[in-house]
C-alpha cells in the first residue's frame, strides 16, 4: 500500500542530512517520528482508523515493522500523536497571534488566517483531527479534549473582544452574555473545522481568500447582530405562533 512513500521520506531524509550536516540521534529519532506521523496522515485520510494497520505504515514510510515500534508501541500512539502534535500547532500560532496583534477585528482576522492556513496545508491531518478522534482510548481522549478546550477559549477570548469593540458600543447594542459569546465563538469554529471538507484551491482561491470570507462573515454577523436586536425579537414571537405539522400526518380539511 502506498509504496511510492518509500522513496519520497527516504529523500526528504538525505536531503535534511545534506542541508544540516550530522544529526544528533535525538534529531534523527524525531525526523523520523515525522515522516511515520506525515505518513500515517495520509494513510488515516483515506481509509480511516481501522482502515490502517501497522504493517501498512511500515511499508508506506519505508521502515521495518520491528523499527516501527522502536517510535510508536501502537496504532493508538499514533493517533494520539498526530492530534496532540496538531494541537499543540494551532495553539502556539494562536497564542502568537495574541502576542503579535492588536485586539479587535485585526486579531480575529489572524487567528481564523492561522487556522485556515493549517487546515489548507495540512488538509489529511485536518481530517484526521475532525474525523478520528472517537478512536482514541479514554486516557487520550481526555488529554485531546483538555487541548480542544484551551484552543476554543482562546479564540472564546478573541470574540468577546470584539464584540465588546463592536456590538456593544453600537446604538442600541449590548453586551453578550457568555452563553451568546460560546455559541458564537462555537459557530465560527464549525466554519472553520470543515474547509478540509470542501476546499478546492482552483475553485475557491487562496487560503487568504478563504479567511477574509469567513472572517467577513463573522465580523458582520457579531457587529450588526446588537442593532437589530429588536426585529429579530419581534420575528421571532411571530414565527412561534405558527403550528408545527407533522410530516407524516395528514393536515385538517381546509389548512392550506
Amino acid at each position: 500500500m502506498r509504496a511510492h512513500h518509500m522513496p519520497q521520506a527516504a529523500a526528504r531524509r538525505a536531503a535534511r542530512r545534506r542541508s544540516a550536516g550530522a544529526l544528533t540521534r535525538g534529531e534523527r529519532k524525531e525526523e523520523g517520528r515525522v515522516d511515520i506521523l506525515q505518513a500515517a496522515a495520509a494513510l488515516l485520510a483515506q481509509h480511516g482508523y481501522h482502515g490502517m494497520s501497522m504493517r501498512d505504515l511500515a511499508s508506506s514510510t519505508g521502515m521495518s515493522l520491528a523499527n516501527l515500534y522502536n517510535y510508536f508501541a501502537s496504532k493508538e500512539d499514533v493517533l494520539f500523536a498526530l492530534q496532540t502534535r496538531a494541537f499543540e500547532t494551532l495553539i502556539a500560532m494562536a497564542e502568537q497571534v495574541n502576542a503579535t496583534i492588536e485586539p479587535g477585528e485585526s486579531r480575529l482576522h489572524a487567528f481564523i488566517f492561522t487556522h485556515v492556513r493549517y487546515v489548507t496545508s495540512h488538509s489529511d491531518a485536518m481530517r484526521v483531527l475532525v474525523e478520528e478522534a472517537g478512536e482514541l482510548p479514554p486516557r487520550h481522549r481526555q488529554a485531546v479534549r483538555a487541548m480542544k478546550e484551551r484552543y476554543f477559549r482562546l479564540g472564546l477570548a478573541i470574540v468577546r473582544e470584539v464584540v465588546e469593540r463592536g456590538c456593544a458600543k453600537a446604538p442600541g447594542g449590548a453586551a453578550m452574555d457568555e452563553a451568546a459569546l460560546e455559541r458564537a465563538t462555537y459557530s465560527i469554529f464549525g466554519m472553520l473545522n470543515w474547509v478540509y471538507a470542501w476546499y478546492a484551491p482552483a475553485r475557491h482561491g487562496s487560503a487568504q481568500d478563504v479567511a477574509r470570507s469567513i472572517h467577513g462573515l463573522a465580523l458582520c454577523g457579531l457587529v450588526a447582530r446588537c442593532p437589530t436586536r429588536a426585529v429579530l425579537a419581534a420575528t421571532e414571537r411571530r414565527v412561534e405562533k405558527v403550528e408545527v405539522r407533522s410530516p407524516i400526518h395528514l393536515h385538517p380539511k381546509g389548512a392550506a
